[in-house]
């Protein structure tokens, strides 16, 4: 069976390698790292799954697949595998595969040669927590695919992302557990708005904070309503 998600904007997640180092402000309270240190594992070492590699060849149907939940895609200790997962994902275009990186510097050099102007059942994300990461948005979109898009989670700060040509699709969301970091409901309510006036969807995954509301963090409401938009898969 697939592993199934509770992250609201997917179905399953699907971890070929685990293990992650820390690159900018967002990262520091992330939950791989905590989960790990619970059980007695190092974080920081990158580890080629020996369990759940090819999974997703032996899922039926058609699953959205938040892809490296526990590390990052793009990751330079995962180069020697990189090749064999993309095989993987050509051999299931029955499921859709959502990417998302915090290097996006390090996407196109490590694209299958095949690429072309994308898979059409590959999206291309990177996250951006606050307006310092910006730049990550400006390098995402110069890698052609079919679906592009952003994850504001955790917001630590507000963001003015300017020209969203290109972009197909935001998250935002606060962060949450025991040392969570205030979101300012206000920077989610200018994403939600540039994206309406960029025909970019939205989507509200959570206010974030220590306790659930409604089954999320903190809640999911924005002025009274639940921001759910999502791509529709090829």
């Amino acid at each position: 069976m697939a592993q199934k998600s509770t992250i609201e904007w997917t179905q399953a997640t699907w971890n070929p390698w685990h293990g992650c180092t820390k690159v900018s402000p967002g990262c520091k309270h992330c939950y791989m790292y905590r989960d790990k240190k619970r059980y007695g594992q190092n974080p920081k070492i990158v580890t080629r799954s020996k369990t759940t590699f090819h999974d997703p060849l032996k899922w039926d149907g058609a699953r959205l697949i938040f892809t490296c939940s526990w590390s990052d895609w793009f990751i330079e200790e995962a180069d020697p595998w990189r090749n064999e997962a993309w095989d993987v994902i050509k051999r299931t275009p029955n499921h859709t595969y959502q990417i998302l990186t915090k290097r996006p510097e390090r996407i196109l050099e490590n694209l299958p040669a095949d690429w072309g102007n994308g898979w059409n059942n590959v999206w291309l994300g990177t996250s951006i927590e606050n307006q310092e990461y910006v730049f990550r948005m400006k390098l995402l979109t110069t890698v052609p695919a079919w679906t592009r898009f952003i994850s504001a989670e955790p917001l630590i700060g507000p963001i003015d992302f300017g020209d969203l040509t290109g972009v197909h699709w935001i998250i935002t969301g606060g962060e949450s557990g025991p040392r969570a970091r205030p979101m300012d409901l206000e920077w989610a309510k200018s994403i939600r708005d540039q994206c309406a006036k960029s025909g970019v969807l939205y989507f509200h995954k959570q206010n974030g904070g220590t306790a659930k509301i409604d089954g999320a963090w903190g809640g999911r409401r924005i002025d009274g309503q639940t921001w759910d938009a999502i791509p529709q898969p090829a």
